[in-house]
């Protein structure tokens, strides 16, 4: 295991005996669903997990959510934000869990952070500086890719509203809620394709029924567990 950039002072990647795994995608996307079979197919399987994901840690997860909620965070204060998240749960559960042996679950990683912050206008080269130094490369990270208009079905029975900042809204792409919610959303799909050239993750069909994505995901992942 290593990181992509520097990485974190007195980390021993050598130390690191689990595994990475990593659920990437947008809202309503079935992140969470597939994150939830994982842990029940591979805790059923004898393999000790831990689950983490965006605004978890304890340091400044509180202190987000409560900033989004006035919808007037700046794109760099929201990258920031979003980093101090991520770097927290990187130290305090992230390198632990693996030194443990365990196999950790993240409910999507810095590639999220990275083509949100690029559609928002961001610059790639300080986005890259600044994610690289706290992420460790995942043995394995997969993109559950679906349609907008799934997208926007499935928030709606989930939520029975579209995020604000899911849409773009702050970024003014439309007036229109629903309208700035596909906008956002392709752009991101266009972000995410990119990335998954640079870094070469793997793309699942998430139009599907969960069952059929998570038989997917296990013999993908399979391998990875016996290496």
């Amino acid at each position: 295991m290593r990181f992509y950039g520097k990485g974190l002072p007195k980390c021993q990647v050598n130390e690191l005996t689990g595994k990475l795994i990593v659920i990437e995608g947008t809202d309503g996307s079935g992140r969470s669903t597939q994150v939830r079979l994982l842990t029940e197919w591979l805790e059923g399987r004898g393999f000790a997990t831990v689950n983490v994901g965006l605004k978890r840690s304890t340091l400044v997860s509180m202190e987000l959510e409560q900033a989004m909620q006035g919808n007037t965070l700046s794109p760099i204060t929201l990258s920031l934000f979003y980093a101090t998240d991520f770097a927290d749960q990187l130290e305090n559960n992230i390198i632990p869990a693996l030194k443990a042996g365990f196999i950790v679950l993240a409910d999507r990683y810095i590639y999220t952070l990275m083509a949100r912050d690029l559609v928002r206008g961001g610059n790639p080269e300080w986005l890259k500086k600044i994610y690289s130094a706290i992420s460790l490369v995942p043995d394995a990270v997969f993109y559950l890719d679906v349609s907008p208009r799934y997208l926007i079905d499935r928030n709606f029975r989930k939520k029975s509203t579209l995020d604000y900042w899911e849409s773009g809204m702050d970024i003014r792409l439309s007036r229109d809620i629903f309208d700035s919610f596909i906008r956002f959303q392709r752009k991101l799909k266009a972000e995410f394709s990119r990335l998954q050239k640079e870094y070469n993750f793997a793309v699942i069909n998430g139009n599907r029924a969960p069952k059929a994505i998570a038989l997917d995901l296990q013999k993908r992942i399979e391998p990875i567990l016996g290496s």
